[in-house]
C-alpha cells in the first residue's frame, strides 16, 4: 500500500487533466463508499460522521468534478496514485467540509481503482 512513507509524493496543488480523469472514473465508488462508510460509522462510531449527520445521503456525496480541489502524485513501480482532497458542498465554509481519498491507475491508458477513503479521528475534516 502507497503511504506518504513509501512513496515520494509531489507536492500538493490544483487537480490536472490526468487527475480529473482519474476523479471521473472514480466519483460514483467514490460516493458510494462515502455514503457506505457513514452508515457502517453510525452504527458504533457515529463520531466518524457527526459533522454531516443532518446532512441526506444525497447531499454528502453531492460533490462534482468541481469540488475536487487538491491532489498529490506518487510514481510506484507499479503505476500512479493519487491522493485527493474534495469539498462538500453542503457544510459550512467554516467547519469540517472535506473528505480525502486515494486512487490508482497503472497508467493514462487503465482504469482508475478507488483505494480508500481516509478515516481518521474525524472521516470529514477542515483542511
Amino acid at each position: 500500500m502507497a503511504t506518504a512513507e513509501t512513496v515520494q509524493l509531489g507536492p500538493p496543488h490544483e487537480p490536472k487533466e490526468e487527475s480529473l480523469k482519474v476523479f471521473e472514473q472514480i466519483a460514483h465508488e467514490l460516493k458510494k463508499t462515502l455514503v457506505h462508510i457513514r452508515h457502517e460509522h453510525n452504527k458504533h462510531e457515529p463520531e466518524y460522521f457527526a459533522a454531516t449527520e443532518h446532512l441526506s445521503d444525497a447531499e454528502l456525496a453531492g460533490f462534482t468534478l468541481d469540488d475536487f480541489q487538491l491532489v498529490r502524485v506518487a510514481v510506484s513501480a507499479y503505476g500512479i496514485h493519487i491522493f485527493g482532497k474534495v469539498r462538500i458542498p453542503s457544510l459550512p465554509d467554516d467547519g469540517p467540509a472535506y473528505i480525502h481519498f486515494r486512487a490508482f491507475t497503472g497508467g493514462p491508458d487503465d482504469e482508475a481503482k478507488l483505494h480508500c477513503i481516509r478515516k481518521s479521528e474525524s472521516s470529514i475534516s477542515r483542511s
